[in-house]
């Protein structure tokens, strides 16, 4: 193209694929800067006290149109509970959650959010009806750039960071995570804070 070696009915498509390869670089270094910042351990960052209820909300409506455009339904159930936290890393987090519920679902799926009290924690849960992960790859999943099926990630895009920055993410706040996940059934991942 810039040689003026392309078609003129060519150029649009060259473009098209440009762009969203350069969008996929710019995620990949922005995620690559959070992770960073998570290993430096994130002391300096803002912490307040999080309504995870109220922001699993805000995250549900932000991810409205690519659940639409992926034929996913997304409810959020539960009540309010509270963490001290960084907020940015917290809505980093369930976004991340919710965004890999959509992409690895199925047609027709659903992404569900719980949120609830239990004990001296205050809980987060997604859970799918998506494809699932194998068992002997539940372990890895959470490592940076580890893909499950590559082919598969490739199609749906993403940096291979997003659970990474997940997992280093619980640990600034001291929370817990645990995965269940059946192939061809779904997902579930639950995370649990330190009560506010």
């Amino acid at each position: 193209m810039k040689n003026g070696l392309v078609k003129p009915e060519d150029t649009a498509c060259f473009a098209g694929q440009i762009y969203s390869e350069a969008q996929r670089l710019i995620n990949l270094v922005e995620d690559i800067i959070r992770l960073s910042r998570l290993d430096e351990g994130a002391e300096d960052m803002q912490r307040e006290r999080i309504d995870l209820y109220a922001l699993s909300g805000s995250v549900i409506d932000s991810l409205e149109n690519e659940a639409k455009e992926n034929n996913i339904s997304m409810a959020l159930c539960g009540s309010p509970a509270f963490i001290w936290g960084v907020r940015q890393l917290v809505g980093g987090m369930i976004y991340n959650l919710c965004e890999n519920a959509i992409k690895y679902n199925k047609g027709n799926g659903s992404v569900k959010l719980t949120v609830s009290n239990e004990g001296e924690f205050s809980v987060l849960n997604v859970s799918d009806t998506g494809i699932g992960i194998p068992p002997e790859h539940q372990s890895r999943v959470f490592e940076r750039f580890y893909r499950v099926d590559k082919s598969h990630s490739k199609e749906v895009g993403g940096t291979g960071l997003g659970l990474s920055i997940v997992k280093h993410s619980a640990m600034v706040h001291n929370a817990k995570i645990d995965l269940q996940s059946t192939p061809g059934k779904g997902t579930s991942i639950t995370v649990r804070f330190p009560k506010a």
